[in-house]
C-alpha cells in the first residue's frame, strides 16, 4: 500500500510529465516551422470524427431536404399513376357531415355537443352550493365526481345504443370534446377544492394566532369580527391588484372562458394580453384553412389507399409484406401527424389564445430534440402534461407514494383515454392503443439507457423511430380488425 506522501509524489510527477510533454510539443512546432521543407501537416481529426468538434453541416442538411423533396415528388407521381387523382372536396363535406352514413340525418353528434352545456352548468351549481354551505362538503365532492364520470361515460353509452345514427367524424368529435370537458371540469373542481380548503386552513391558523395573543376573556364574537376584518383586508389587496378571489370566481362567464381557453388547468386569474393582434389572427386563420385542406388531400390521396391495401397482408401474416406495408404507410402517416401537430398546437391554440387574450402560449416545447421518450411525452403536448402533473402526479406523490408509481398511474390514465378516442368512435373495443401507451414506460427506460451509453443522438433516433413506425402499425391493426368486422361477408 502506498503512503499518502508517495501518492502525492506520484500525482505531482504525472502533472509534471504532462506539462513537460506540452512544452516539448510547442518546442517541436517552432522547430518544424523553421525547417526548409516547409511542413504543412499538424495533428488534426477528420471532420466526421466526434473529437473534431466540427458542427457546421448546413450543406448536408440542404442535401437531405433536397433528397426528401426528390423522394416525395417520386412517391407523389407513383401514387397518381397507380391510383389516379383521388382528391375530391365534395367527399370531404359528405364525410365530415356524415350525410351518407347512419339511418337518419338528425345529426345526433350536434345534439350531444349542445347537451355538453348541461354537465358544465351542473358543475358550477355544485361548486356554488358548496361555497354557500347549501351542500355539505363530502356530498358536494361526491356529486362532482359523479358528474365528471357522467361526462366521460355519456358518449360511450349513447354510441353503443345509437351508434348507427352517428358518422365516424361526428362520433370522434363528440368523444374528443367530451374528453376535453372531462379534463377541464376535473381541474375546475379540484382547483376550487384547493381554494376552499386553503381559505378554511388560513382562517383556522389566523384564529389560533389571534387567540394566543388575546386575553382569555375575549368573546367569540370579537374573534369572528377580527377574522372578517382580516378577510376584508385580503380582498381589498386582491381587488387592488385586479385579482379574483374564491368564491367570486364561481360565475358562468368565468367558467365558459376557461372552457374556451387553450388550457386544461383552471386558475382563478389567467395571465392576459393587452390587446388582440389582428394580423396574427389572420395568419393563424390562413394556416388553418390551408393546412386542413392539405391534410384532407394527403389523407384521401395517399393514406386511404395504403391502409386499404394492408388488410390482405395482415390476414396472410406475411412478415416481409407486413414490413413493406408498414414502411409504405409510415411516410404519409407521419407527414399527416406533423401537419396535425402544427395545426392543433400552433395554429388553432394560438388563434384561440389571441382571441381570448390568453397570454400563456407555451403549448409545446422542443420535443423534436428529445433524447429519450420520457422527455418527448413531457414536451410535445404541454397542456396535457401540465394537467397530468398538477392533478394526478403531484397529488399522488403528496400522499406518500413513489414517483415511479405516480408515473405509472399517469400512463394508465393516458392509455385509457387513447383507447377511448379510438375504440368508442369505431364501436369496436380493442386494446392496441392502450398497449401502445403502456409500452412507453419500458421504452422510456431503454431510450434513457441508449442516451447514457451511446449518446444523446441515439436516444433521439429511438424517439423518432417510435413515432414514425409505432403509429402506422396501430392504424393498420385497427383498420384490419374493423374491415374484418364490417366488410367481410359472413
Amino acid at each position: 500500500m502506498m503512503t499518502e506522501t508517495e501518492d502525492k509524489t506520484l500525482r505531482y510527477r504525472r502533472a509534471q510529465s504532462v506539462t513537460r510533454a506540452e512544452e516539448i510539443t510547442e518546442k517541436e512546432k517552432k522547430v518544424r516551422s523553421s525547417q526548409l521543407d516547409k511542413p504543412i501537416h499538424k495533428p488534426r481529426d477528420s471532420l466526421f470524427s466526434w473529437s473534431s468538434e466540427f458542427a457546421n453541416f448546413t450543406g448536408l442538411v440542404n442535401w437531405g431536404f433536397l433528397m426528401l423533396t426528390v423522394g416525395g415528388v417520386r412517391l407523389c407521381l407513383e401514387n397518381f399513376l397507380k391510383y389516379g387523382f383521388r382528391v375530391n372536396p365534395i367527399e370531404w363535406i359528405i364525410v365530415l357531415t356524415g350525410y351518407n352514413e347512419g339511418h337518419s340525418h338528425q345529426y345526433p353528434s350536434v345534439v350531444l355537443l349542445i347537451f355538453s352545456i348541461v354537465p358544465t352548468v351542473v358543475a358550477l351549481m355544485i361548486e356554488k352550493g358548496i361555497a354557500v354551505n347549501l351542500i355539505n362538503e363530502k356530498l358536494g365532492v361526491f356529486l362532482q365526481i359523479t358528474n365528471i364520470l357522467f361526462i366521460i361515460t355519456l358518449p360511450a353509452v349513447v354510441l353503443q345504443i345509437k351508434g348507427n345514427h352517428f358518422s365516424f367524424i361526428g362520433a370522434t368529435t363528440v368523444c374528443m370534446i367530451y374528453l376535453i370537458l372531462f379534463l377541464k371540469i376535473w381541474s375546475y373542481s379540484q382547483t376550487n377544492y384547493w381554494c376552499r380548503n386553503g381559505t378554511k386552513n388560513r382562517f383556522s391558523k389566523n384564529k389560533l394566532r389571534r387567540q394566543s395573543l388575546s386575553a382569555p376573556n375575549w368573546s367569540k364574537l370579537v374573534n369572528a369580527e377580527q377574522d372578517q376584518t382580516y378577510e376584508e383586508e385580503k380582498n381589498e389587496e386582491a381587488a387592488a391588484a385586479g385579482l379574483i378571489k374564491y368564491p367570486n370566481n364561481l360565475t358562468l362567464k368565468d367558467l365558459f372562458y376557461f372552457l374556451l381557453a387553450p388550457t386544461l388547468c383552471y386558475e382563478l386569474n389567467f395571465p392576459r394580453t393587452a390587446r388582440i393582434r389582428k394580423r396574427f389572427v389572420v395568419k393563424r386563420l390562413v394556416e388553418l384553412a390551408f393546412g386542413v385542406n392539405l391534410v384532407l388531400a394527403l389523407f384521401q390521396q395517399w393514406m386511404i389507399p395504403s391502409v386499404t391495401n394492408s388488410v390482405d397482408t395482415f390476414s396472410t401474416m406475411d412478415p416481409i409484406r407486413i414490413t413493406e406495408r408498414l414502411l409504405k404507410l409510415a411516410v404519409p402517416n407521419h407527414l399527416i401527424w406533423l401537419c396535425l401537430f402544427y395545426l392543433s398546437f400552433h395554429s388553432f391554440l394560438n388563434l384561440m389564445g389571441e382571441l381570448l387574450q390568453f397570454a400563456d402560449r407555451n403549448f409545446y416545447n422542443d420535443w423534436w430534440n428529445a433524447n429519450n421518450i420520457s422527455v418527448f411525452w413531457s414536451t410535445w403536448n404541454t397542456p396535457v402534461h401540465l394537467w397530468a402533473v398538477r392533478h394526478v402526479y403531484v397529488p399522488i406523490t403528496e400522499r406518500g407514494y413513489t414517483k415511479g408509481f405516480a408515473s405509472i398511474i399517469v400512463f394508465l390514465i393516458s392509455a385509457f383515454f387513447h383507447e377511448y378516442l379510438v375504440s368508442v368512435p369505431l364501436q369496436m373495443f380493442r386494446i392496441w392503443a392502450f398497449l401502445g401507451m403502456m409500452a412507453q414506460p419500458p421504452l422510456s427506460v431503454i431510450s434513457r439507457i441508449a442516451e447514457r451509453r451511446l449518446g444523446p443522438r441515439w436516444g433521439n433516433i429511438m424517439v423518432w423511430s417510435s413515432l414514425i413506425l409505432g403509429q402506422p402499425l396501430a392504424i393498420m391493426m385497427y383498420y384490419h380488425d374493423y374491415a374484418l368486422l364490417h366488410f367481410t361477408s359472413e
